[in-house]
C-alpha cells in the first residue's frame, strides 16, 4: 500500500491536493449453497468490532496467479470451502473517492467442504452458513457492513 498526495487543477482552475490510497486489486468470494451464503467474521481494526462479510483478500506480495486463483485461494484460506463452479460476476472500486483499489466478485458454487488455512492475520475468523434470509436480516441490523459484501450481494441478485 502506498499513500501519496498529488497536486491537482480543478475544473474552475483552482490548484489543490488530494489523498490517494494505492493498493493492489482484490478478490470478493460469493460462495453459494443452496438456501444460503458462507460468510466470515473477523475483527476490523480500522472500524473498532467484528463484522461479517464474504471471503476476500488481495495477494500479499508478488501475485501467484490470475483473479481466478486469487478467489480460490482466499475462499479456501478462510473458510476451507472450494468450489466446482467459480463465475466472474463483476469489477468493483470499493472507495475510489480515495483508493485506486478494485475488486472481481465470483460466485464461487458446488463448494467442498475442507479446513480452513487462516494467514496469521485471521486466526480468530470464523465462518458459518447464513440462510438468505438471515442474511438481509444481519445486512439490515448492521451486522453485514462491509460495502463489498453487499455490492457483491447485489451482483448475485442481478444474475437472477
Amino acid at each position: 500500500m502506498t499513500v501519496r498526495e498529488d497536486r491537482v487543477r480543478w475544473p474552475n482552475g483552482s490548484v489543490g491536493i488530494y489523498g490517494v490510497v494505492d493498493k493492489p486489486d482484490f478478490v470478493i468470494v460469493v460462495p453459494r449453497a443452496e438456501d444460503g451464503f458462507w460468510l466470515v467474521e473477523q475483527y476490523r481494526y480500522t472500524i473498532g468490532r467484528r463484522a461479517w462479510e464474504f471471503p476476500q483478500g488481495s495477494w500479499s506480495g508478488k501475485p501467484l496467479g490470475d483473479q481466478y486463483a486469487l478467489a480460490r485461494l482466499e475462499l479456501a484460506e478462510e473458510t476451507g470451502l472450494v468450489p466446482g463452479e467459480l463465475r466472474h460476476l463483476g469489477h468493483i472500486y470499493e472507495a475510489y473517492g480515495f483508493c485506486s483499489q478494485g475488486g472481481d466478485v465470483f460466485l464461487a458454487r458446488g463448494l467442498t467442504a475442507g479446513r480452513p488455512q487462516r494467514e496469521p492475520t485471521e486466526q480468530d475468523m470464523v465462518h458459518r452458513l447464513v440462510t438468505d434470509r438471515e442474511f438481509e436480516t444481519m445486512a439490515r441490523a448492521g451486522e453485514i457492513v462491509d460495502a463489498g459484501t453487499l455490492a457483491a450481494h447485489a451482483l448475485y441478485l442481478m444474475e437472477g
